[in-house]
Parts: structure tokens; C-alpha cells; sequence
């Protein structure tokens, strides 16, 4: 707490996030207010116990925090009555995927404002920026055609490009506040493209140069996924001295491990060793035992992180609240087979489809293939678009290869090939007990690994954590199940992240901070998606203000776009 303390002191005195406005004076504290959220129970965001109070705005800024009903007779241009109700921080999600949507999409992200979130964090493993012709067969479409993204991306390059992408995502506008890891896969292909192999002396000196660059524009650090090419292709090492280049600038390695199932213990050494040897923080994305016969190993995981933690090395993680993860279909092809962007090639062998295929049913191998962890009946598979594939959609892949008339792994190469490897899978890879029992570790924190969509134009399958993550810990976790106190529970989804992340300005309810605010009801939030439903608006979110202006009034998304960019330690204003 006395880190708290010292970083609000430093918030109070004018050190706002790059490119925001200062704290308000003192005579401003005094109204008129543009806003005032009267009678509420107020949880602050740092853990403390939650207090009746009223939160008064004044343009993008929290001006004043009184005892309730101090505020009664303030003039205000609105109010809002949150008796009843819960006043917290805007959720911050440590791993957010709304990159295409905050570029070029839907911007709105009505499925993550509803459940509260006011802040994204992308960089989980690859970034569209910076940019260069060895990273733009990363986005390339199976067919050869441009993508939009390819196009984008195309103004992404040049020494600042990972600052041109945050300022063209400020340029769409979105209703949330955004910032970013550089991913490591995008800092390995811009020095070596989709290549195998150890990197060069001289590749290693653009890597690190890659990172330098993209820390003063405002990176928080560099952000792996290491069972997807070419991230999978990084050894230690590699990673060890990407780290060294952020260290100076305040960055955290955050990691999708190695493995997340039978070599877990070995992947959390790993990212240790980046760390310790990197000289940074560790961050561990959507911590998870993978598969029935690793269960037992998310209690080790947990010590060895407890241990770690007491022998002086800061690794923390975060996580989701489902036992279903979600990625891309062809992650259970090995990565060998994807190496030069040429997997769609190479299934189109016969002779190399068959090392391919000998490799997938491999129960020993040296990579990490969930598809046999989760076992084919547990992988639902999503995202088709030929319309003669369509009746696959949402059904288990063994369903599907029953249908078929073929093994689960021919299967899965045939589907990938005729939608030019589009597809995407949730694998029910966890356990419940386990899921519960890492929320209450101290160190643990809240991130959807996923989407904000819309529910009234969205089609096909996702996972139901793009529409209920948050209320999910809110309803079940916390008022159900009581496995975590509510206090907890916003500390984990606000000031924890932005701590960890040295966001200063942001993530708690106190004068002077950006007035990220969300307003519910703790005795009806709850998840309301599912596997097979999952289009479906979470409830209970009444009022979520972003930087003082409401994107969600009475529980319905108002379509307002304040969102701002978030940026590291590191930054350097041009």
C-alpha cells in the first residue's frame, strides 16, 4: 500500500499518463461538477474496505471523493443515484484482442463496455506494428490477396511504427482507452520473418532495436506467445536479450507460456529465467493447468510462484474465469509445418502432409499440441465461412470428423485447407476447481484474452468470455460462490493491472485520476453467455464512464468514442 500512496502523491501532483490533461486546481474541487454519482458504495480499487460516498467529475477527471450525501446540493450539469449500487474503477483488461475492432472495425466494443472495461491491453504474442515486408506475410491472407490489415499496416513502418499504430487506433477512436506490449513474434519477424532457427548477431541487433524504439513510443513491454510460429521459433536466449532492451525503459515480459500442459512447470522456469536474467517483471498471460493428467501441477505452479515471489523475483499472472481456452485451429499442426508462412503448401504434399499428420497424433512430442492435451471430443471448432462448412460450426471436432468419415487429424488438415486456415477452436482444457482456486492468490489478476463485439451483428461462434469475463468473477465468483471478497476482486480487475503496468493515473477512485468509472448492481451482475449462446450481453453493468464521458447508460451502450491511448513508462513525446 505504501507504493500506492507514493504513486497517487505523484498523481495528485500533476504526473499524468503522457498526453493527458493535469490534475484539477484546488478551486475547481469545489464545482460546479460536470457529473455527480451520489449514495454509492464506493470501492476504491485498492483492496481498502468499500465506504458510502459520492464521486463528483470535472471533464476527464475525478475532482472530488466525499462521505455520501457531502455532494447532495453541489451544482452538477447530471447526476447519477447509485444508491444500491456499486462505484469502482473501469476495469482494466491486461489482455484485450480488440485490435482489428480499434483500427478498423467496430470501435464501440459493446460486448467489453458492458461488462465494465474501460482500458485494453493488447500485445499478446504479435502486433501490428511496427511493420515491415518480413512482417506483413504475418497478416498475409492464405490466398495471397492484400488484407485491410495488410494495407493498414503498410503505414506502420519506420522507426516509430508501434507508435503510428496507437496513434491511427487514436485517429478511429474507440469508447475505451488502449495501450500495448510489442509482441515478440512481431519483433522476431521484423529482423528474420516467419524463419526457423536462432537468430544472427546482427538479427539480435535489430531485435533489441525493435524494442528500444517501440518502449519509447509507449510499449509496456514485450509480450510472447510461444506455441504459436514464428514466436515458437525464439529460444530462451532470444528472449533473455529482448528483455535486456526494455529493462532501461520499465518493461514487463509478459508471457503465453511454452506449454500450459505437460511441460508447464518447465515453462514457468523459463519465463523466470527471462526474467531474472532480462532484469525484469514477470507477467504469466491466462495461467491454467492444460488437461485432465496436468490438473495436479496448477498447485505446484502456484508454489513455485509463491517461491519465487519470496526469494525476490516479481512474476505475477492473470487470468479468465472459464475452463475453456480459445485459439486458432491450425495450433495443433506443428509449428515446423508453418515455418516461412508456407503451412497451406505443405498440407497440399501428400508426402509432407504425412509428417505433418505423424506429428499431430504424437503423444510425445516437443511442442505443445492441445488439440490431444483437451483430447478431439473437448475442441469445439468455430469460424467457417464456406457455406458448404457452415453446418460444423460449434461442434466438437470429433463430431466433425465422424461426419466426415475420417480421423480427427485429417480432418482438422482438410478443414484447415479449405478455409485457408481460418479457423479458430475452444478447447475445455481446465478445471473448476482450479479456476477458483487461483483467483484468490494475491498476485493473480483479471483479463479476457478476447473481442469486443456486438451481439446484434456478430455471427458465428466466440468464446462466452467476450461477453462475460468480469461479471462472471462479479456474480458467481464473488456473490455465489463467495471465493472472493468484492474488494478483491476490483483490485484484481483495476489498480492491480495498473500498478503492474505503471498506468498512474488510472485504476482507482480518487481525486485527480482519469474518471474511468463504472457504476453496477452487486445483487444482479452476472454472465449471461455461454458455449453454445454466447452472444449474449452481460447485466448488472448500469453506468461505465470513460475519461468522464458515459459509454454505457442504463445498461446500454451510448456509442461515445473518448477513449484515449495509454502508454508505458518508457514513453518519449516526440
Amino acid at each position: 500500500m505504501r507504493r500506492a500512496l507514493l504513486v497517487l502523491s505523484a498523481a495528485l501532483a500533476g504526473c499524468a499518463s503522457a498526453g493527458g490533461a493535469p490534475s484539477p486546481s484546488p478551486a475547481s474541487l469545489e464545482g460546479p461538477y460536470d457529473l455527480v454519482i451520489e449514495g454509492g458504495r464506493v470501492v476504491d480499487g485498492t483492496g481498502n474496505p468499500w465506504f458510502y460516498g459520492d464521486v463528483a467529475v470535472i471533464g476527464e477527471r475525478i475532482a472530488r471523493v466525499a462521505p455520501a450525501g457531502m455532494l447532495a446540493h453541489a451544482p452538477a450539469k447530471r447526476r447519477i443515484d447509485a444508491h444500491g449500487m456499486v462505484v469502482a474503477p473501469g476495469f482494466i483488461d491486461i489482455q484485450a484482442q480488440s485490435v482489428g475492432e480499434l483500427v478498423n472495425g467496430d470501435s464501440r466494443v459493446i460486448s467489453m463496455t458492458t461488462q465494465g472495461v474501460t482500458t485494453m491491453i493488447f500485445g499478446e504474442g504479435e502486433t501490428p506494428a511496427p511493420t515491415n515486408d518480413k512482417v506483413i506475410p504475418m497478416y498475409a491472407d492464405a490466398d495471397g490477396a492484400d488484407s485491410t490489415e495488410q494495407r493498414i499496416m503498410a503505414g506502420f513502418q519506420g522507426p516509430h511504427g508501434f507508435g503510428n499504430w496507437l496513434e491511427e487506433m487514436q485517429h478511429h477512436r474507440a469508447s475505451v482507452n488502449f495501450g500495448s506490449f510489442i509482441g515478440a513474434a512481431t519483433v522476431r519477424a521484423y529482423a528474420k520473418g516467419m524463419a526457423e532457427g536462432p537468430a544472427t548477431p546482427a538479427e539480435l541487433d535489430t531485435m533489441r532495436a525493435v524494442v528500444r524504439r517501440a518502449m519509447q513510443d509507449g510499449a509496456f513491454g514485450v509480450g510472447s506467445a510461444l506455441i504459436y510460429p514464428p514466436g515458437s521459433y525464439a529460444s530462451t536466449q532470444e528472449l533473455v536479450e529482448e528483455a535486456k532492451a526494455m529493462a532501461p525503459y520499465g518493461g514487463v515480459y509478459i508471457t503465453h507460456m511454452r506449454s500450459e500442459g505437460d511441460r508447464l512447470l518447465e515453462a514457468v522456469d523459463e519465463a523466470l529465467t527471462i526474467g531474472r536474467e532480462g532484469g525484469v517483471p514477470v507477467e504469466i498471460y491466462h495461467l491454467k493447468a492444460a488437461g485432465v493428467s496436468n490438473w495436479p501441477k496448477a498447485r505446484q505452479v502456484v508454489a513455485k510462484i509463491d517461491s519465487a515471489r519470496a526469494a525476490g523475483q516479481d512474476v505475477a499472472a492473470d487470468q479468465y474465469a472459464y475452463t475453456a481456452g480459445a485459439n486458432g485451429l491450425s495450433s495443433c499442426i506443428p509449428p515446423w509445418a508453418h515455418a516461412d508462412g508456407k503451412l497451406l503448401e505443405r498440407l497440399g504434399d501428400p508426402t509432407t502432409r504425412a509428417k505433418i499428420k505423424t506429428d499431430m497424433t504424437q503423444v510425445e512430442s516437443s511442442w505443445e499440441n492441445l488439440c490431444l492435451g483437451a483430447t478431439p471430443a473437448n475442441v469445439e471448432v468455430l469460424g467457417f465461412h464456406e457455406d458448404s462448412l457452415k453446418q460444423f460450426e460449434g461442434r466438437r471436432l470429433s463430431d466433425i470428423a465422424q461426419a466426415l468419415h475420417t480421423d480427427w487429424a485429417d480432418a482438422l488438415i482438410n478443414l484447415t485447407i479449405a478455409e485457408h486456415n481460418r479457423l479458430g477452436q475452444i478447447l475445455f482444457i481446465a478445471s473448476d476447481s482450479n479456476v477458483a482456486m487461483q483467483i484468490q492468490q494475491p498476485w493473480m489478476k483479471f483479463g479476457t484474452d478476447a473481442e469486443g463485439l456486438d451481439p446484434d451483428s456478430a455471427q458465428g461462434m466466440t468464446h462466452p468470455r467476450s461477453y462475460g469475463n468480469y461479471p462472471r468473477v462479479l456474480g458467481r465468483f464473488v456473490r455465489e460462490q463467495h471465493v472472493l471478497r468484492l474488494e478483491d476482486a476490483i483490485r484484481k480487475m483495476t489498480w492491480a493491472v495498473a500498478e503492474r503496468l505503471s498506468i498512474h493515473d488510472r485504476g482507482m477512485i480518487h481525486e485527480g485520476m482519469h474518471a474511468d468509472i463504472v457504476v453496477f448492481d452487486p445483487n444482479t451482475i452476472i454472465d449471461h453467455a455461454t458455449y453454445e449462446n454466447p452472444h449474449q450481453l452481460s447485466t448488472g453493468m448500469e453506468h461505465v464512464l470513460v475519461n468522464g464521458v458515459e459509454v454505457v447508460t442504463d445498461g446500454t451502450s451510448t456509442g461515445a468514442k473518448p477513449g484515449e491511448i495509454v502508454r508505458g513508462p518508457g514513453y518519449v513525446q516526440r
